[in-house]
């Protein structure tokens, strides 16, 4: 079951438009999936109270922080906002459970630096460090053919991170959160242009069967990364290690290699006969 998670530090950065249309795009293709409010201003569960009836059924889910939730029985997908300002143990407990990070960032020196500081984070965590949860960057409220979107790409790229498209800025996403519906969704005027911009974002978030490696960026016209199982395992502590690669640690302190050499008797080094200094020598009891 893919969990997406849309996260930013930075409050107002478009989280709640992400997952929302995130999640009517979901369940307008028939998907059962559920909108998991991880905020505390839990906006997208107000939105979900204002979704019409007769459009595909979104589930809500308000995720406790004390006491997370199962999903319940028949939900395929998964859509998860959260607060801004999140970072931690809350983090850490969100990040458990996700397959997809989508970090929306507008094109301001604030936003930059959040998000910053965020990647960071992720990139400590050990589900995000081992390749097992992707990130990736969405350009909030620029239009994809603008110089700001070729600033938010370099800064992207410069972090190591995806950008997998841009959202221009229009007051269809405004009306959309109060009436509980999206773009998507059958009641909306057409809007083909914006659609047109949510492909890459939506086909990147479905690629769930080929992970990207962390730390790494797709350029734009570039191959894409290979799958995961093609990386070379990682050793751990309990991987046999060639003998080539083992080292003899004698009591002199000296490194030997155990092939190439004789596995003679090694001497220790003699033991100095020269009395310690006066202001170590312990002194008579009276």
């Amino acid at each position: 079951m893919p969990v997406i998670a849309v996260i930013n530090r930075k409050g107002g950065s478009g989280k709640s438009t992400l997952s929302t249309h995130l999640a009517s795009w979901l369940a307008n293709q028939g998907m059962a999936v559920m909108l998991g409010d991880v905020d505390r201003q839990q906006s997208s569960r107000t939105w979900l109270r204002l979704r019409p009836a007769d459009l595909p059924h979104i589930a809500g889910w308000t995720v406790d922080q004390k006491n997370i939730l199962k999903v319940p029985i028949g939900i395929t997908h998964v859509v998860l906002d959260t607060p801004g300002g999140m970072h931690g143990l809350e983090l850490a407990k969100v990040i458990m459970s996700t397959d997809t990070v989508l970090m929306p960032v507008c094109n301001s020196l604030f936003d930059k630096e959040s998000a910053s500081a965020c990647l960071q984070e992720l990139r400590g965590l050990p589900r995000v460090a081992s390749g097992r949860c992707r990130l990736g960057i969405v350009g909030m409220r620029v239009d994809a053919r603008t110089h700001a979107a070729e600033q938010l790409q370099t800064w992207a790229a410069a972090h190591k991170v995806e950008f997998v498209g841009a959202l221009r800025e229009t007051q269809m996403y405004v009306r959309s959160l109060d009436t509980g519906t999206t773009i998507f969704d059958p009641h909306s005027p057409p809007q083909s242009a914006d659609i047109e911009q949510w492909k890459s974002i939506l086909e990147w978030a479905m690629d769930t069967e080929r992970p990207r490696a962390p730390g790494q960026a797709e350029a734009a016209g570039r191959a894409p990364l290979p799958p995961a199982t093609t990386m070379p395992p990682v050793r751990n502590v309990l991987t046999p290690v060639p003998r080539d690669d083992v080292r003899d640690v004698r009591p002199t302190g000296i490194v030997r290699p155990l092939h190439g050499e004789p596995r003679g008797p090694v001497s220790a080094p003699p033991v100095s006969q020269t009395p310690p200094p006066p202001f170590l020598m312990r002194r008579p009891l009276a």
